[in-house]
């Protein structure tokens, strides 16, 4: 069980995350190119939200299923339900206590801009 904060520490989350992070991934969307976001998947029993719900503002965009969450306080994206599969969590990696994102490894990319959902 990790621990997640926004960087003010109102938002925390609870996450379990494997011993080693298989899948990391930076997603070159629209929203998340410009975020910057480094991200894992987790399980919707995963993630839990312990602190600051009512602090967290959703956006949605584009075909409004995916959910984007940030603190509404300081700004910082602390996860996101995507549209592929809304029952599962995005995890901003930089938000875990512990995970350096700077040091990680083959980190995949997602792409997001040629989303199948997007195509006619």
């Amino acid at each position: 069980m990790k621990k997640l904060t926004c960087h003010c520490g109102e938002v925390e989350a609870e996450v379990i995350l494997p011993e080693k992070l298989e899948k990391v991934l930076r997603c070159n969307c629209s929203i998340c190119k410009r975020k910057g976001y480094i991200m894992t998947m987790v399980g919707g029993d995963d993630f839990k939200i312990k602190k600051g719900q009512e602090l967290l503002t959703l956006y949605q965009y584009h075909t409004k299923v995916a959910e984007h969450y940030f603190c509404s306080k300081c700004g910082i994206h602390t996860h996101n339900k995507p549209r592929s599969n809304p029952k599962i969590f995005g995890i901003n990696i930089a938000c875990i206590e512990g995970v350096n994102p700077f040091k990680l490894e083959n980190i995949a990319l997602n792409d997001g801009e040629n989303h199948p959902l997007d195509k006619k």
